[in-house]
């Protein structure tokens, strides 16, 4: 009874470790068709404490101008001296399915060369897609992140620039983008990731909830659902329950490397076939020690004073020695393998590059 009651905890816990491993398939797909959209414009920005741009860049003032005869006021370039006006450049991304009516977030930032837009105010400005089309407009008060103080000797400066602020639902949309997302009866996911093997799984995942020959891989970046035809007129329902369907997503055995920052992640499925690894040092250090000649009286009085270049070059080379690198099966393992050569980053992704190109790193190595 022991037995039987241990191998059955032993069952439940490694059904439970295998749900938790699933991901729901919301975050591995997205249904094609229901996709965002960027949108961007150009506007101006006011009521600036004197950081706007100047008369070298004279986009905010000729802009001003035209929004102000468009106003009725008949006002003459040579009037305007402005400098707490900017050009900006307006961004935001509409989700679908956006409404007339649904309030958005939008990023601005500037393009002459003002100072500071913190305290401003966007003026409305016209939002428009690719094709030219307006879909939303923007307007309202900037949040500025940062701070900047300068003086007649120096300056300072926290969090970031102060030319680009944001405007939490500052943009309204005016239009809605036309969203089709049933091609033919059916309705096609699109993986994130593309994989043949994750889009098998996504396939057999979806016959066994819907019903065998439901769903089908076209490639490995799509895979088509069959709409039922009770739920042709309205596959929300259908794509909602696509979305809490868990699928095992596939693990890949990958070693992301920053050379700017010296920084190494390592996926859990990387291994290290045995190998053996010499890792020499050669440093080289160069000294610049300027020399002073100066003349001597009586004999030196019609020489001049010259700065003589003193060059003292060292070189040191450490003993390199040979050392076997047992295979390593898990993460943990290879962290302490190689932990036992003593190297820093910078040396230690040098080997990790010089290992995958030998063939005993068993992972992609990726470099930003």
């Amino acid at each position: 009874m022991r037995l039987a009651a241990f191998l059955a905890f032993l069952l439940t816990s490694l059904a439970l470790l295998g749900e938790a491993r699933a991901d729901k398939l919301r975050d591995l797909v997205e249904v094609r068709g229901a996709r965002e959209n960027q949108l961007v414009g150009y506007g101006v920005v006011t009521g600036l404490d004197g950081t706007g741009d100047d008369v070298s860049a004279p986009l905010a003032s000729q802009s001003m101008l035209s929004m102000l005869r468009r106003l009725g006021v008949q006002a003459n370039a040579r009037q305007l001296r402005l400098k707490n006006v900017a050009a900006v450049m307006v961004t935001a991304t509409i989700p679908a399915f956006a409404k007339p009516g649904t309030k958005l977030d939008v990023t601005v930032s500037s393009i002459g060369n003002a100072k500071s837009i913190r305290g401003g105010v966007l003026i409305q400005t016209l939002l428009k897609g690719a094709d030219r089309k307006t879909y939303a407009v923007a307007q309202g008060s900037l949040l500025i992140g940062g701070f900047q103080a300068s003086g007649k000797s120096g300056s300072g400066q926290k969090n970031g620039v102060t030319n680009t602020g944001r405007i939490p639902e500052g943009a309204i949309v005016e239009r809605e983008i036309p969203t089709k997302f049933t091609r033919r009866g059916a309705v096609q996911l699109s993986l994130r990731t593309p994989s043949f093997t994750m889009a098998a799984r996504i396939a057999e995942a979806l016959d066994r909830e819907l019903g065998t020959g439901s769903a089908a891989a076209l490639d490995g970046g799509t895979v088509e659902v069959k709409v039922p035809s009770d739920q042709a007129k309205n596959p929300v329902g259908l794509i909602a329950k696509i979305h809490a369907i868990d699928v095992t997503p596939e693990r890949k055995a990958r070693v992301v490397i920053d050379e700017r920052t010296q920084t190494i992640v390592a996926g859990g499925d990387v291994r290290l076939s045995p190998v053996a690894v010499v890792h020499g040092g050669l440093t080289i250090v160069v000294k610049e020690q300027p020399k002073v000649s100066q003349p001597v009286a009586p004999l030196g009085t019609t020489g001049t004073t010259t700065v003589v270049p003193q060059s003292k070059v060292e070189v040191e080379e450490k003993t390199s020695s040979m050392q076997y690198l047992s295979g390593a099966a898990t993460l943990s393992d290879l962290a302490g393998v190689l932990g036992t050569l003593g190297l820093n980053a910078r040396e230690l992704i040098s080997v990790l590059q010089a290992l995958r190109s030998a063939g005993a790193l068993e992972a992609e190595v990726v470099v930003q």
